[in-house]
């Protein structure tokens, strides 16, 4: 990240689909770092409540590089839920979204339960599509950053495909630049209105698949991706680009050799820069119940 900000002005923008020099020399710099492997994202933490310098230069550095991180407690009995915001704020992420599930602290305790209303499949055992979180968000209140720690893994299943959004944008853009340009439209994707017992708890959001995160200081902006691969209440727009970069991106996220997966273990988390991710089916034991605690920001790592 270094070297991309010594190189980049805000006035070469990598972004900007006229100035193929900017992208260039971006587009080099992430491609070594576009797939990770598990071990790549590793990183032993002794204390969550107070992480070493060490510790905290790792994490953020994978962040900065792959969009995350997965760090490993030495000692699992520090699960206490407060671990979560405490990370959290050491890494940089204070704004925390609270959705329409979460604790009343705005950390989600994702497992199997009973829902009234309207069925979230985050809280059921089944298999979660490819998508970011929020995405059905405004536009206003994006999520930048994510930290999912594992309390408990399932008895079986509920692992986790990880993709950074760069690895994508650069598939695309070296396809074809129109790709890009449909997926930053305006009115790309919308998300019809939430609706339970007839009334509306979220109206319609319609907006892009990549946004530009502002720029801070003399570094370029960050990229940020809102998508969901669900086929039922999703709306492209109707034109050839936006289809064919829609379908393309339906094939990366089903190509192996693109995707990071993580079996989170007991006492094991992931901090991520909302990359896109997502989730096998699962089973639950007597004994071995799924827990994860999931908090999601308005901030990105660092």
């Amino acid at each position: 990240m270094t070297q991309l900000s010594s190189q980049l002005s805000l006035s070469d923008d990598p972004f900007d689909l006229v100035n193929e020099s900017a992208y260039l020399v971006w587009r080099n710099n992430k491609l070594n770092d576009a797939k990770p492997e598990a071990a790549d994202l590793l990183v032993k933490v002794a204390n969550p409540y107070q992480l070493t310098p060490d510790e905290l230069c790792a994490i953020t550095e994978r962040c900065h590089r792959y969009n995350m991180a997965i760090y490993q407690l030495q000692d699992i009995q520090l699960q206490d839920k407060s671990l979560v915001h405490d990370l959290g704020e050491q890494l940089g992420l204070s704004r925390l979204d609270a959705n329409l599930r979460s604790d009343e602290d705005s950390v989600s305790s994702l497992q199997v339960r009973d829902q009234v209303g309207n069925q979230y499949i985050p809280y059921t055992n089944k298999a979660l599509s490819w998508h970011t979180d929020g995405y059905y968000n405004p536009l206003e209140k994006q999520i930048y950053g994510i930290i999912m720690h594992c309390v408990n893994p399932a008895d079986s299943g509920g692992v986790n495909a990880l993709m950074n959004p760069e690895a994508v944008y650069i598939a695309l853009r070296d396809k074809n630049p129109a790709y890009i340009a449909a997926l930053m439209h305006p009115q790309a994707m919308t998300i019809p209105d939430n609706v339970e017992d007839g009334k509306v708890i979220r109206a319609a959001q319609t907006g892009p698949v990549f946004i530009i995160k502002e720029p801070v200081g003399s570094k370029p902006g960050r990229l940020h991706m809102r998508f969901s691969a669900r086929k039922r209440n999703i709306i492209w727009r109707d034109n050839e680009e936006t289809k064919q970069a829609v379908a393309m991106m339906n094939d990366l996220m089903a190509d192996d050799s693109m995707v990071t997966k993580v079996a989170l273990k007991q006492g094991q988390g992931i901090v991520c820069n909302n990359v896109l991710h997502n989730r096998t089916s699962f089973e639950d034991s007597e004994t071995q119940k799924r827990l994860m605690y999931r908090a999601r920001y308005y901030d990105a790592v660092g």
